[in-house]
């Protein structure tokens, strides 16, 4: 018989309005359970998956897995089968819900951007980088995951917001991973064919990988698309590149029969860059995990 899932469970106790230390623990919470955790802006929803033989008392890697505008963790951690390679690799999955809602899931408050529904977050949208840090220190305090080797992954939305964390919170992640998604700051307003230098000024190097797939009409790799779109995949990945300061030429080659990757190496720290395109691929989870999670691990923050 398959080995049933196992969750994490864990609370943040408030106290007069603001988070308290919470008694470090890591234990194990019955099958498809959804935790939740209190931060200052509300309560949020965060899914996480521990593969099978989780020893509490070894801190494993962690990957956030974003899902897309208008989704949720749970569908996100379904669709992605990333709970899978989690069993197979030995990293926690947390899944959780962006903070702002839309139809019947929620979107990613990605600042000065506007989301599906038209709109740019106000000063007082939910602050989603804030809630990611502090689901990753409470699963660090708690000894549950090893905070140098945390990483982001996300699809569509989820990827924008992957490509977010990239630039605003290189400190917190040792590499990123965006799917159908990757970006490297907004569009510049005066040349949208460009993404603008000043949204996107990361603390350290950050390796990339991203997956993406030629026959996307929603985020074409080609660009155009909506507004916070504009630009081209090729145009992220140098970019990326510019930042991660990569020396080497970029190396095009096929891994596989209808997929074609470009890297970027030589890069400060070890931070390659990778976009990964699969041919006639659509806007999905167009991702080998196997290959997403080869690349992760090999970095640490």
């Amino acid at each position: 018989m398959p080995k049933p899932l196992q969750w994490l469970a864990f609370l943040f106790l408030l106290l007069t309005g603001t988070v308290a230390q919470a008694v470090p623990r890591c234990v194990a919470a019955p099958s498809g359970t959804t935790q939740t955790i209190a931060i200052g802006d509300g309560v949020r929803s965060v899914l996480l998956h521990l593969p099978p033989g989780f020893d509490p008392a070894r801190p494993a890697p962690l990957v956030i897995l974003l899902h897309g505008s208008g989704g949720t963790g749970a569908a996100m951690l379904r669709d992605s089968n990333l709970a899978a390679a989690s069993d197979r690799h030995g990293f926690v999955v947390a899944a959780p819900d962006a903070g702002i809602r839309h139809e019947q899931g929620f979107v990613w408050n990605i600042p000065g951007v506007p989301t599906v529904a038209g709109t740019i977050p106000g000063p007082d949208a939910p602050d989603d980088v804030a809630f990611l840090g502090a689901l990753i220190d409470q699963l660090a305090s708690a000894g549950c995951i090893d905070p140098s080797r945390v990483y982001a992954t996300g699809l569509s939305g989820g990827g924008r917001m992957t490509s977010w964390l990239g630039c605003v919170a290189a400190d917190r992640f040792a590499a990123i991973a965006p799917v159908v998604g990757l970006r490297a700051g907004n569009p510049l307003t005066s040349d949208p064919s460009r993404p603008d230098p000043a949204t996107c000024r990361p603390s350290r190097p950050v390796p990339v990988i991203a997956f993406a797939g030629d026959a996307d009409t929603t985020n074409p790799i080609q660009g155009g698309g909506a507004k916070y779109w504009s630009y081209t995949m090729h145009a992220a990945e140098q970019r990326w590149a510019a930042l991660n300061r990569c020396i080497a030429a970029p190396v095009t080659r096929w891994v596989a029969a209808k997929i074609y990757e470009e890297r970027y190496t030589a890069c400060r720290n070890g931070a390659d860059v990778v976009g990964r395109v699969t041919v006639g691929g659509g806007h999905s989870w167009v991702v080998d995990n196997d290959a997403l999670w080869t690349f992760l691990s090999q970095h640490r923050r």
